[in-house]
């Protein structure tokens, strides 16, 4: 190997470590311009949007259809909040497929040898996509919570009890939905970095959504509820909600905190594997 003179510390330094030297601003900037350069970003983010706002749009419909038939406790229970933003836990689906997308499509292509490439240390490659990801999906999610309240809330409107952003903790759970979506979406990708597979990934990743409910729910009664807290889709659902009164398992916040320790995870596993993996 080449080595040149360090002039202040008259060590030699190896050439290749100067070529590798790649500051972390630029190291973001090709990953924001890989993910925007693609279709498949353009098309989730875009489905995001339509079942996040159309679906919501469905349910909050439905329910003010239904709500004069309602029992009076059924209606004491309901929350106009949480029925305008139901299209969030559909949309979930799209962020995880995008979240999965970001790290498994260099895997499929092979281009992921031309990004260790050009950046040696493997890291700076995976926190700058999960910063660069984390920002879209945070405008994307943020932008689609607020439509489908705000819409959800006029179709209510005249037909069931409604919520503004002024009442207490509404503002809260329409923030909750969009931060949802975010971390749901790392959770996505720490499971594309560790399994590597796109098919395989979300297969996954949706088995976590919808199959572990299912799974739960044939528990035990003794067992089900305490299972069923600690998974996602429950932990959305407590997000989203305004009539938060203590009887959830865990509070919003808490329910976040929680979410966000599984992605933590989930992306401290995939670094470290793949730091040791060969791409």
């Amino acid at each position: 190997m080449s080595t040149t003179l360090d002039v202040e510390g008259g060590r030699p330094e190896p050439a290749a470590e100067r070529r590798t030297r790649v500051r972390f601003s630029s190291v973001v900037a090709s990953e924001w311009i890989k993910l925007l350069s693609v279709r498949s970003t353009v098309w989730t983010l875009l489905v995001t949007a339509v079942v996040g706002i159309g679906l919501g749009a469905v349910v909050t419909s439905a329910q003010a259809a239904r709500y004069a038939a309602r029992g009076l406790v059924a209606q004491e229970a309901f929350d106009p909040t949480r029925a305008s933003l139901a299209g969030v836990l559909f949309a979930q689906l799209a962020i995880g497929v995008l979240g999965v997308l970001v790290v498994s499509a260099e895997y499929s292509t092979g281009t992921v040898r031309a990004t260790f490439a050009a950046i040696p240390h493997r890291i700076e490659a995976l926190v700058a996509k999960v910063l660069v990801f984390a920002t879209i999906t945070l405008v994307v999610g943020e932008a689609v919570s607020f439509a489908a309240f705000l819409i959800g809330q006029s179709i209510l409107s005249g037909h069931t009890p409604t919520a503004s952003l002024s009442d207490p903790s509404v503002l809260r759970a329409v923030i909750s939905a969009g931060l949802y979506l975010v971390a749901l979406g790392l959770l996505a990708m720490g499971l594309a970095a560790i399994i590597r597979h796109t098919s395989a990934s979300i297969s996954t990743f949706v088995a976590a959504l919808f199959v572990l409910p299912i799974i739960a729910a044939v528990l035990p009664s003794s067992f089900s509820e305490d299972v069923s807290r600690f998974l996602p889709q429950q932990i959305g659902t407590v997000m989203i909600t305004a009539a938060y009164h203590g009887a959830d398992p865990f509070g919003p916040w808490l329910s976040f905190v929680l979410l966000c320790a599984y992605a933590a995870a989930f992306l401290v596993i995939g670094g470290v594997l793949l730091v040791r993996r060969d791409a």
